[in-house]
């Protein structure tokens, strides 16, 4: 029976410091199923990704020049279909709002176990929502000013299909996770994915799951 490799995932690393970047690109190298296909500084960011196209991307978003809030605004205006991680030295950084509005998928502390950073690489590019263990939902939600009754009448126009897949997607599953889970097609939990974040009027999967941990969901199933 013939065997079929695991597609590569091609990760860009923008930071300033040359010593992150190699520190990033020898780990993640190290993984079969992971290449790093660039490198860059914030300056040079655009035009390294374009030619490049990564899958993921792990931005610093504290770099002078021009930082990583801009970089990503750049990579959403362009339209590429790029998720795009946030590295940060803090677990409390005061930029953390204004990325999960431009669309952040996580969040990595640059001390995160070097063991875990292949996985994470993985789960970000399966569509799942990655944050470094000491960066916790809580801290995040604060600086969203949540306001928990709102948040319940969003869920609340949701589909019991929706919620449901809310829930995986507030616990960190990727696509592939959630279809296994719920026997949906990557592509349909796609759609679906597509159509919550419309309801909810967000525009990141960091967010839905931060709704769906202020109206409830992820607290009553926990309890169940």
């Amino acid at each position: 029976m013939a065997s079929f490799a695991s597609p590569i995932i091609r990760v860009a690393v923008i930071d300033d410091e040359a010593l992150i970047r190699s520190g990033f690109s020898h780990i993640l190298s190290a993984a079969d199923d992971i290449e790093v296909v660039a490198t860059a500084d914030g300056v040079q960011a655009m035009e390294v990704l374009a030619e490049a196209r990564p899958d993921v991307v792990l931005l610093d978003i504290r770099m002078p020049g021009r930082n990583g809030l801009e970089v990503l605004r750049d990579i959403r205006r362009a339209g590429w279909d790029t998720t795009v991680a946030i590295l940060t030295t803090f677990d409390s950084d005061d930029h953390i709002a204004s990325a999960l509005d431009a669309g952040a998928a996580g969040f990595l502390v640059k001390d995160t176990d070097p063991r875990q950073l292949p996985q994470l690489v993985r789960t970000l590019h399966g569509g799942g929502v990655v944050f470094s263990p000491t960066v916790s939902r809580a801290v995040v939600a604060g600086y969203l000013r949540p306001e928990p009754a709102a948040d319940t009448d969003l869920v609340d126009a949701l589909s019991s299909r929706e919620r449901e897949i809310l829930v995986q997607l507030g616990r960190g599953l990727s696509n592939i996770q959630i279809g296994a889970a719920m026997f949906l097609s990557p592509a349909t939990v796609k759609a679906h994915i597509s159509t919550i974040l419309g309801k909810l009027g967000v525009e990141g999967r960091v967010q839905a799951a931060l709704v769906a941990e202020r109206a409830g969901l992820l607290r009553d199933q926990d309890a169940r």
